[in-house]
C-alpha cells in the first residue's frame, strides 16, 4: 500500500465531517430545538458551537484562537510526516490507517478553526478578525447523566454533575484512531522491537521484572 493512500483515508474522513457539519448548519436549528433523537435521550443530534478545544476550554482572547490553531496546523503537519516516516519503517497497515483517521480528524477541525468564521459567520463577538476564530460545529450528544450526586458519596455527595459530551464526526475519527492504537500497541509496534533490540543489560532487566511480577502473581 503505497504511503499516499493512508492520506486518502485522512481525506475521506474530512471530506465526511465536513459534510456533516454543513448538513447540520444548513438544516438543523441550534440547540435544543432542533435536536433530533437518534437512540431514545441517550444519543441525539444537537447543533452546537465549540469556540475552543475539547469540552470548550479556550485559550485568553484576543489572541488566543490564532495560536491555538497556529498549533494545531504545526501538529498536523507533524503527523502527516509521521505517517510518511513510519511507511518508510514499513509500520503496520493498521496503525498507519489510525494515524490517517486522527490525522483527517485534526485537520477536520482545523477547517472549522480557519474558515467557518467566514463561511458560516460564526466567529464570536468581538474576534479580531473572522480569520482564525471560527467555531468548530458539534452534533453527536451523548446524555450520559445529569443529576445530584447521592449525599452518601464521599467528596462528591450532593454536588451536581452533567456527562453530555458532545462532539463531531472530526472528534470521533481522532477518539478511535487512539483507542485502537491504544489497544493493539503491542501488535502495531512490534516492527520498532523487532527492529531495535534490547541490549544483554536490558533484556536481563526486563526478564527480572517479569519475574519478579509473576512471584507477586503466585
Amino acid at each position: 500500500m503505497k504511503y499516499w493512500k493512508y492520506y486518502l483515508v485522512a481525506l475521506l474522513v474530512i471530506v465526511i465531517d465536513q459534510l456533516s457539519k454543513w448538513a447540520v448548519h444548513r438544516y438543523m436549528p441550534m440547540g435544543m430545538p432542533g435536536e433530533i433523537p437518534l437512540l431514545g435521550d441517550w444519543f441525539k443530534l444537537h447543533y452546537t458551537l465549540n469556540p475552543g478545544m475539547a469540552f470548550g476550554v479556550e485559550l485568553p482572547p484576543p489572541y488566543g484562537k490564532i495560536l491555538l490553531t497556529s498549533f494545531r496546523l504545526v501538529a498536523v503537519t507533524g503527523i502527516a510526516y509521521y505517517i510518511y516516516k513510519l511507511w518508510k519503517q514499513r509500520a503496520p497497515n493498521g496503525l498507519l490507517v489510525c494515524i490517517a483517521m486522527i490525522l483527517g480528524g485534526a485537520l477536520g477541525n482545523v477547517i472549522d478553526s480557519i474558515f467557518y468564521g467566514i463561511i458560516y459567520n460564526n466567529a464570536p463577538y468581538g474576534s479580531p478578525t473572522p480569520w482564525f476564530h471560527g467555531q468548530v460545529i458539534d452534533m453527536l450528544y451523548v446524555d450520559i447523566y445529569e443529576g445530584i450526586l447521592p449525599a452518601s458519596w464521599p467528596l462528591v455527595g450532593g454536588s451536581h454533575v452533567s456527562l453530555w459530551p458532545i462532539f463531531n464526526i472530526a472528534d470521533s475519527a481522532i477518539f478511535v484512531g487512539v483507542a485502537l492504537i491504544l489497544l493493539f500497541q503491542s501488535r502495531f509496534f512490534a516492527h520498532y522491537e523487532a527492529a531495535h533490540p534490547l541490549s544483554a543489560d536490558d533484556a536481563q532487566a526486563a526478564q527480572a521484572r517479569r519475574d519478579a511480577e509473576a512471584s507477586e502473581v503466585a
